[in-house]
């Protein structure tokens, strides 16, 4: 009986062992992917050599120009006295932008990313471990290297549902989860669809759990870059198989990617945003207001509504209902349930809907969405959808005649995607106002889905829904 409890003793032992070396030795472990590697795939006859990035060493592409608050284009300066003023003007912006710089690489980066410091990262560690053991264990997830375009290791961890897809076939299906501002894989958003039973991949920001690097929006498109590779190009995904899942300010990472890679098949938002300068100016004191917005747009420029409406295929955007960290409200304690009118979400789906359907949220049905959001619970939303008598076979056969009378014309290639018919799209010309409110009210329903949950609640397994499709 002894020897019996003195193997159990060896073998937990021999366990905790291997898992603290899992843990902390993970800059030793071994390469297990690059962001180049797709080109060699490429050279031996890889189905997604397009996807590659030409310019990936100087860093992955990001919007610019004026979503960084730059000015419009004019004629351009000539002669000594313009180069003199242009010089004048350099030297009047050089505190400030020394100052922006001095507040975006100290305070700001904590603010903005506080998973990334040190002190956080080890009051954590026995919850990440624990959490990484849970992943392996239970779930039979593989960990693995990535190296982006900067040289930054990127920490991941895969668990393949493949071989036991489900009656429903979820487990074909990967969702890449996109963490918040302190959220880590391991014990993060990615529970919701594994629980679902969907195939998962997880990695963490750049400086977070065992990534290298700074989580500066550059350095977190780089990462995502090399996981979407990743996923496609090593774990062998079909690009419509694969969902985009991103959470709080993992909407930016997730956005991008479906952006950057727009035959990738969904992407939901969940307790994202449209825009950091709002919440940023609502943190700060005011008398730095100008300060934060000039940090904002040349250092975490996080433009989520601009990269949305960039993606032409299926969106569900997730809105909890007593999230008081992406409302601005101004409220010092947590919002009463309901209280939804200030908060961000609202601004991405406004936005996503009047570049997707002009016509239809032009005057009536940009004001009647604008009050559907204003209902706080599923019971308000359902009786403000009824009071319109919305008749959804009438709405999706409107979207379908209009879909199949383009595709008879087919008059520009160009409006043809990964997705079928680009954006945007006309349908709703020449619609009475009251048919006008219908259909806005209907998009809308498709597109955004009330959740009665805080911004940190982990998301229940049911509340994880794929996008409509028509």
């Amino acid at each position: 009986m002894c020897v019996v409890c003195f193997v159990k003793a060896l073998v937990h032992v021999f366990k905790i062992y291997l898992t603290a070396n899992y843990t902390y030795n993970f800059r030793s472990w071994p390469v297990d992917f690059r962001w180049d590697d797709v080109r060699a795939a490429g050279r031996a006859g890889s189905a997604y050599g397009a996807l590659t990035c030409a310019a990936a060493a100087a860093g992955v592409w990001l919007l610019q120009g004026a979503a960084l608050g730059g000015d419009a284009p004019g004629r351009p300066m000539r002669g000594a006295r313009s180069q003199a003023l242009c010089l004048l003007q350099q030297i009047r912006e050089l505190p400030g932008q020394l100052a922006s710089y001095a507040l975006a690489h100290s305070l700001g980066r904590w603010l903005v990313y506080p998973g990334s410091m040190f002190l956080m990262t080890r009051a954590l560690l026995p919850l990440l471990q624990q959490g990484q053991e849970r992943l392996v264990e239970r779930y039979l997830g593989r960990r693995a290297k990535l190296v982006a375009c900067d040289g930054n290791e990127i920490d991941t961890m895969f668990m393949d549902r493949r071989q036991h897809p489900g009656s429903s076939g979820r487990g074909l299906r990967l969702v890449i989860c996109c963490e918040g501002n302190a959220g880590f894989y391991e014990m993060g958003c990615l529970s919701a669809p594994l629980e679902a039973g969907y195939s998962v991949l997880g990695w963490n920001h750049p400086g977070f759990g065992g990534s290298t690097g700074e989580p500066f929006p550059q350095h977190d498109a780089n990462a995502m870059d090399v996981v979407v590779k990743y996923a496609l190009h090593r774990l062998h995904f079909p690009p419509a198989h694969v969902v985009v899942y991103g959470w709080s300010i993992g909407g930016f990472t997730a956005t991008w990617a479906t952006m950057t890679y727009p035959e990738l098949g969904a992407l939901v938002l969940d307790a994202t945003f449209d825009d950091l300068v709002p919440l940023a100016v609502k943190v700060m004191p005011h008398s730095w207001k100008g300060l934060v917005v000039r940090t904002v747009r040349e250092h975490f420029n996080l433009n989520v509504a601009e990269q949305l409406c960039r993606y032409p295929g299926p969106v569900l955007l997730l809105r909890r209902t007593q999230d008081d960290v992406v409302s601005t409200s101004g409220h010092l304690r947590p919002l009463p349930s309901g209280d939804v009118e200030s908060n961000r979400g609202n601004e991405l789906l406004l936005r996503l809907l009047q570049h997707r359907y002009p016509a239809v949220m032009a005057r009536e049905g940009l004001a009647i969405v604008t009050r559907w959001l204003r209902a706080g619970s599923l019971a308000q939303e359902a009786a403000f959808y009824a009071r319109y008598r919305v008749d959804d076979e009438w709405c999706l056969e409107l979207l379908r005649s209009y879909r199949a009378s383009c595709e008879d014309k087919q008059e520009d290639e160009e409006a043809w995607g990964p997705h079928g018919l680009a954006f945007p799209w006309l349908v709703g010309q020449g619609l009475s106002p009251r048919r006008r409110r219908k259909l806005a009210l209907f998009l809308a329903r498709k597109h955004l889905k009330n959740v009665e949950a805080t911004h940190c609640s982990p998301l229940e397994p049911e509340d994880f829904q794929l996008p409509w499709r028509l």
